[in-house]
């Protein structure tokens, strides 16, 4: 057989007329038979599979209409076009066997140029449909392929902005992998609570993860002496580090106007995150002093990623908390600086961020 010539199955209880079908169309395609309903469905399912079929109606055991129904309920076979060959012509006959999904209907006596141009019209068809079919499968994968790829370079750009403004704060980038990795753990965890549950979406908690790295983006705009102090601010230098949230806020807004109004895009939790990480449940926090869920509930996120990440990592100003004990000073700020569902939430997922903590440790500074 060659990959020219389409496959017909002939399915008819009469021989007969089974040879008057395959002289007609052997010339052009290779031919199949079956004498009833489950020869066919079986021959149906045989590689290589049937190109078009011709089927009776009135047989025995299995009726035509029971053969076609039981091919468009089967995957593998539901798009094979079915012809109905019968002598049954009246009208609702013919509607039946077309709701079952049959593509054409054709009355005996056959007529033979009618049923050699009936099947010619429809193997095109069909052949037409499965190409359109395969260049659908092709455009989707390079739809795919392509949407990864500028996801990709999405988040790289996003890290580089991140790692910039991390790096002049003397922190590294692993303080970035490490609070957006705990802020996936921690909204993943909470998405099951009934407060929370409509907002978490599986979907929502991946604009989260996406957006967390520019929490701190704003710190670009601080001076170095203040960014970089390794003592405590004195109240002028705290009140100018407390505008990087601002400043962070003002950044996203802007590359949000030049976006358009895209409400689902990343940078609405990014410009959240940014601007609300430093606000206090109690409302002691800045820049606004939002209190309770007036704080966007990525805020509340953040700032319990990032308290936990500062307690537990080494600073100019003080050696690194143990897990434990950061565990401990936030559940001590439970309904003061958080939200205590979300500080419930992180002592249930505390192993997790233990164990992030330990995959993306800082290295070494050459002094230490």
């Amino acid at each position: 057989m060659t990959d020219a010539r389409s496959l017909v199955l002939i399915v008819d209880d009469e021989p007969a007329n089974i040879r008057v079908l395959a002289d007609l169309l052997r010339p052009d395609y290779d031919i199949v038979v079956a004498l009833n309903g489950e020869q066919a469905l079986g021959r149906a399912l045989m590689a290589p599979a049937p190109d078009l079929i011709l089927l009776d109606v009135m047989m025995p055991r299995m009726t035509g209409h029971e053969v076609c129904r039981r091919l468009k309920d089967d995957p593998p076979t539901r798009d094979i076009p079915v012809i109905f060959v019968t002598a049954m012509s009246a009208e609702e006959d013919e509607s039946q066997g077309l709701a079952l999904g049959a593509v054409d209907y054709i009355t005996k006596p056959v007529v033979p140029s009618l049923v050699q141009a009936r099947v010619k019209t429809h193997l095109s068809l069909s052949l037409a449909r499965r190409e359109l079919a395969g260049q659908n499968r092709i455009l989707d994968r390079l739809v795919k392929e392509r949407t990864r790829d500028l996801e990709t370079t999405q988040d790289l750009t996003i890290f580089a902005l991140a790692t910039l403004a991390e790096t002049r704060d003397n922190e590294t980038g692993n303080h970035i992998r490490r609070t957006q990795r705990y802020m996936g753990v921690l909204a993943a965890e909470l998405s099951s609570h009934p407060d929370f549950a409509a907002e978490l979406t599986p979907g929502c908690i991946d604009l989260l993860v996406k957006s967390a790295p520019l929490h701190d983006i704003g710190k670009v705009g601080i001076p170095d002496e203040v960014l970089k102090k390794p003592g405590k601010l004195t109240p002028a230098e705290f009140a100018i580090m407390k505008c990087h949230p601002v400043y962070g806020r003002d950044a996203i807004l802007a590359s949000e106007a030049l976006l358009g109004d895209q409400p689902n895009s990343f940078l609405r939790f990014a410009r959240e995150i940014a601007y609300t990480h430093h606000e206090k449940w109690d409302g002691t926090g800045y820049p606004q002093g939002l209190a309770g869920d007036a704080i966007p509930l990525s805020g509340r996120l953040m700032a319990v990623a990032d308290v936990y990440d500062a307690l537990i990592t080494r600073r100019v100003y003080k050696p690194p908390f143990s897990s434990a004990e950061a565990a401990g000073l936030i559940r001590e700020g439970a309904g003061l600086h958080f939200d205590p569902r979300v500080v419930e939430a992180f002592l249930r997922v505390e192993p997790a961020f233990l164990a992030i903590a330990a995959q993306y440790q800082d290295p070494e500074a050459p002094d230490q």
